[in-house]
């Protein structure tokens, strides 16, 4: 069905609008105050709204407006309505706009920091007004990020349902501890129940709802740090292991602080991480042009 013989709606955002205050403002002169108008104004929308429906949307249950089945429904189609309104006003601000004034960036802390400073750095000669903001995050923060209208583009280890997102690249993750740590004085391949009989470094997931297996291995032994440089240090300091991203501690394993441990090929692992923005409709030149940046630094 084409545009030219779809019904024309009678029932404007405004009168949508003062159905969804009276809702949840609580009644008729709660919502007429909300939205600063008069009640009367406000009881003759929902009023308009239901004779042009030919429904309740609302009964009086003692003083108080209480919602219909009929009404239940009108309101959550209301509030994706004005929903949808509000993010088409802005999203063609945006573009009228040019270039973003401030966008924020969803980095997962296993991207290589190298990558990301120069990506940056491109950035930031092509749009030098445009302030970027890097938010960090650890196992699955990245996509509460993104859902939470915190970032307009992301790098991610998983894609949220409802997004799409664009391969960048496969992290690896070594095994790593320190050359003088007991692990490496066995002076042999190492098995699970070698590492069950010493200390865990992991870093904290950033999410909401963290799933400690996804951090973890089973071991007795466990310091967990909020940050990837500290455990980092911890590991040279010979206080236990971790799996690193290897473009994090490429100094230390060159200097010998850290050493691979010998787990017969399960000393490495491999993460996929993508590049996700937020709202591609919405998205002004900026987010678009940080991405192209992002996969290409990915890719060098």
């Amino acid at each position: 069905m084409n545009l030219i013989s779809r019904p024309v709606p009678h029932i404007s955002l405004e009168q949508w609008r003062s159905l969804v205050a009276v809702v949840e403002a609580g009644g008729y002169a709660q919502a007429a105050e909300a939205l600063h108008k008069s009640q009367s104004a406000v009881s003759y929308a929902v009023q308009k709204i239901e004779s042009q429906l030919g429904l309740r949307a609302f009964e009086i249950q003692g003083r108080k407006a209480v919602l219909t089945p009929t009404g239940h429904m009108l309101y959550r189609r209301a509030l994706a309505l004005i929903g949808e309104a509000g993010d088409l006003e802005q999203a063609a601000r945006k573009l009228s706009a040019g270039w973003e004034a401030e966008i924020g960036l969803a980095v997962e802390v296993l991207y290589p920091p190298g990558k990301l400073l120069d990506a940056l750095a491109r950035f930031g000669s092509e749009a030098p007004r445009t302030r970027i903001e890097v938010i960090e995050s650890v196992l699955g923060g990245t996509g509460e990020a993104l859902l939470g209208g915190l970032a307009d583009i992301a790098v991610t280890p998983s894609i949220p349902p409802g997004f799409l997102g664009r391969p960048l690249m496969n992290v690896r993750l070594l095994a790593v501890a320190s050359p003088d740590h007991p692990l490496h004085r066995l002076g042999r391949v190492l098995h699970e129940n070698d590492l069950r009989a010493h200390r865990h470094l992991p870093v904290r997931a950033t999410s909401a709802s963290r799933d400690r297996r996804t951090t973890t291995v089973e071991v007795e032994q466990r310091w967990t740090f909020s940050s990837m440089g500290m455990s980092i240090a911890a590991a040279c300091a010979g206080h236990g292991f971790a799996w690193y991203p290897e473009g994090h501690i490429r100094d230390e394993l060159a200097s010998g602080r850290l050493k691979t441990l010998p787990l017969a090929g399960a000393e490495e692992r491999f993460v996929p991480l993508y590049v996700v923005i937020a709202d591609p409709d919405a998205a002004g030149p900026g987010v678009r042009r940080l991405e192209e940046i992002l996969v290409d630094a990915a890719a060098g």
